[in-house]
């Protein structure tokens, strides 16, 4: 069985138009929530996670920006600023693996309501829109982007896909089926189909202030939507260590279930199986896991349910071990928050930095766990596991290890576009 390492990791945020500049706003508790324009107030909703600033025109031609919906112009980005990071040039036996829980709809909100301001008879519609709303195409495209020719795989697994996305990618590599991926989760879900279908649902936040993703805390009333992406490059680890590439942490187990019992309602049994089957193949105990990083969305159930699931995997070490929730600063990116909080986890790892959870006004008492609100500084992480679950009763954990033996020096590297 191969060892797998994260050697490279791009991203696109509410917090940043970098991994970078998100981890940096990040770790210091930062928000990157913010007022939706006027015309997306809908159903009572109004703050939402926006990317500000992002020039598509720096990753993609003109040709390609019209033709892709935007949670593609996203991944691709990331993807990118990944290799770039990884200093990466051999990747033509990559594998590509990216998530996405809403697909194209940006692009399909805005054909449809095309034909719903005319005779719909006659309106022409692109000859892209059917492969360019694809869910597999953000992971396609980064395949010809990049020139990649392994596996390449579009996972739809509602906000796990990211999660999963990672998670697969890490099988295909300790099997020996790849050398390498680019895994991650993309997603453009700010459009008025979306903010009125959860909306409908009763999932988001009316919360008028920047503070409405409150994950843990009383009077939490539902997760703030947010768009963005989070590509990781993962390697071998001997084949890393052999191109002196800088690894940020070990990816060292992959739990994935499902509840099998509701369409919306979590359970926590099956949560708790996730990350005891990451954290088996891990070969840890609860014990030796110094944080969680929690998918803490901010809805009532949600946290309330995860906390528990916390307890039934870690007993009585759930008390102590810190608890972090990374949506509290970005919103929910649904697969691109799996994504971004599994690269935060790694991040965390090389850095001894856990971000802090913000918005807390008092913790919730259904929600007895050590949440920390903020920035804790640990000399030696040993593990962290990240939890990412989704409707249909999807649950996906990840455990990343470190350690000083792994901190390498990075090598600079660049990527053009052309």
């Amino acid at each position: 069985m191969n060892r797998v390492v994260i050697t490279g990791i791009g991203a696109v945020t509410p917090l940043g138009n970098s991994f970078k500049d998100s981890w940096e706003r990040l770790h210091k508790g930062i928000s990157g929530i913010s007022a939706l324009p006027d015309r997306l107030h809908l159903s009572g909703i109004t703050q939402g996670g926006q990317l500000s600033g992002f020039d598509a025109l720096q990753y993609l031609s003109v040709r390609e920006c019209n033709r892709l919906d935007p949670f593609v112009h996203y991944a691709v980005a990331a993807a990118a600023m990944a290799l770039c990071d990884a200093a990466c040039k051999q990747t033509s036996g990559f594998a590509s693996i990216l998530g996405t829980s809403r697909g194209g709809i940006t692009t399909i909100n805005a054909a449809a309501a095309r034909l719903a301001r005319s005779d719909n008879r006659q309106t022409k519609l692109s000859p892209y829109l059917m492969p360019a709303t694809t869910a597999s195409m953000a992971a396609s495209h980064i395949s010809q982007k990049f020139l990649l020719r392994g596996h390449t795989l579009g996972i739809s697994n509602a906000c796990t896909s990211g999660g999963n996305a990672i998670g697969e990618a890490f099988r295909l590599i300790k099997h020996g089926y790849a050398a390498g991926a680019l895994a991650g989760g993309a997603e453009a879900p700010l459009c008025d189909l979306c903010i009125k279908g959860y909306g409908a649902s009763g999932a988001l936040s009316k919360n008028s202030t920047a503070a409405a993703s409150r994950p843990f805390s009383v009077g939490r009333d539902g997760f703030v939507l947010a768009e963005g992406a989070a590509v990781v490059v993962m390697e071998e680890y001997e084949s890393a260590l052999r191109r002196g590439a800088r690894i940020y942490a070990e990816v060292l187990g992959y739990g994935n279930t499902s509840d099998g019992m509701d369409m919306v309602r979590p359970d926590s049994a099956m949560q708790a199986a996730a990350m005891v089957s990451a954290l088996r193949e891990a070969a840890l105990h609860s014990e030796d896991i110094d944080f969680v990083n929690a998918h803490a969305t901010s809805t009532a159930i949600g946290d309330a349910v995860e906390s528990e699931a916390i307890h039934k995997a870690f007993n009585d070490y759930a008390v102590g071990v810190p608890v972090t929730a990374n949506k509290s600063m970005t919103g929910h990116m649904l697969s691109a928050s799996a994504a971004f909080e599994t690269a935060a986890t790694a991040m965390s790892i090389y850095t001894g930095l856990i971000p802090p959870s913000i918005n807390i006004q008092a913790l919730d008492t259904t929600c007895n766990l050590n949440v920390i609100t903020k920035q804790l500084k640990i000399d030696k992480i040993r593990a962290g596991i990240t939890n990412s679950f989704g409707f249909g009763g999807v649950n996906a954990s990840v455990v990343l290890g470190g350690s000083t033996q792994l901190r390498i020096p990075p090598v600079k590297g660049q990527w053009n576009k052309n």
